[in-house]
């Protein structure tokens, strides 16, 4: 086989691996499956390495990048980021053009080559986007630009042995693609980090089944392209969510739960009595961190709302 066979036919057992695994874990990928990898004809191949830019040994031309996730003790190391149509800009590795990662990923761009995108959620947590392509290069700022593309084009293009081509088509295919997949990254990792945040329990009554779990925004999110931010996310079952939505539940700046003093009047069987009523005057269950207990202005707006219909 030679080597460019042998890269297409690699790189698509992989998308084939994260198509399985998504359906397995859901969009939140384990770091350590990432770095297990699959084997491919009795080797092993890693899907990411700490460096960013990865090539596993019997591929010619890099596979994957990652943007690490922040953690406690450091925000996220590369300024990685979206542009307001949704395509990525990745860092170089290091501040040398010429280092062979870059160089990798400069060759990629040139052979249309598509590879896989994991954005760090929270430490140990990936989500996988592919394919992505490779569709611009600034050594002034030390980047790439990177664009998600329409899965299911490309991967039929790729299948049929054909080569991926520049045409006004696929132009608005990946302006579509990109705004959506952003959208999508931005909503699946406000949801993992406000759950991680308070442990994976709700705030409120702290149940713990994560299926039965939402992320809350306290207010509309006012940074539609920026990071999404924990402190403006409540993390509650699907209940008291709704409950929350509806203005039936408050939270005041001080983390006190109220009920609406009309559904406290109201008499009916033993879910509105244990699930509503008996939550008022409760304490929310904060995070493990100060920095992301919810933001005291943010409950303030949305407490004179649920004093409004009170």
């Amino acid at each position: 086989m030679s080597p460019v066979s042998l890269d297409l036919a690699v790189r698509l057992a992989a998308f084939r691996f994260l198509a399985e695994k998504t359906r397995v874990f859901g969009d939140a990928l384990p770091w350590g499956l990432l770095q297990r990898g699959f084997d491919f004809d009795g080797r092993r191949v890693p899907l990411v390495s700490p460096q960013g830019i990865f090539k596993p040994q019997l591929m010619e031309l890099p596979l994957s990048i990652t943007t690490v996730a922040p953690t406690a003790k450091r925000e996220r190391p590369y300024d990685d980021g979206f542009d307001g149509d949704g395509f990525i800009h990745y860092r170089y590795r290091g501040t040398d053009p010429s280092h062979r990662d870059n160089v990798g990923l400069r060759e990629a761009m040139r052979r249309r080559t598509p590879l896989v995108y994991f954005h760090g959620l929270v430490e140990a947590l990936y989500e996988a986007i592919w394919p992505v392509l490779v569709v611009a290069d600034d050594p002034a700022s030390l980047s790439f630009t990177v664009s998600p593309e329409d899965q299911h084009h490309v991967l039929g293009v790729l299948n049929a042995g054909d080569e991926l081509s520049l045409d006004p088509a696929g132009e608005l295919r990946r302006r579509y693609a990109a705004r959506l997949v952003h959208q999508r990254l931005h909503q699946g990792a406000f949801r993992v980090r406000v759950l991680h945040a308070y442990r994976e329990q709700c705030a409120i009554c702290r149940l713990k089944h994560t299926e039965l779990l939402d992320a809350a925004h306290i207010v509309g999110d006012r940074e539609d392209l920026g990071e999404p931010r924990v402190p403006n996310g409540l993390s509650l079952c699907k209940l008291h969510h709704a409950a929350f939505d509806q203005d039936i539940i408050g939270v005041r700046p001080d983390f006190v739960v109220e009920v609406r003093r009309d559904v406290l009047e109201e008499t009916d069987g033993p879910m509105l009595k244990y699930g509503i009523q008996g939550m008022d005057r409760g304490k929310l269950v904060l995070p493990a961190r100060r920095d992301w207990y919810p933001d005291k202005d943010r409950l303030e707006e949305r407490y004179e709302r649920f004093r409004a219909v009170r």
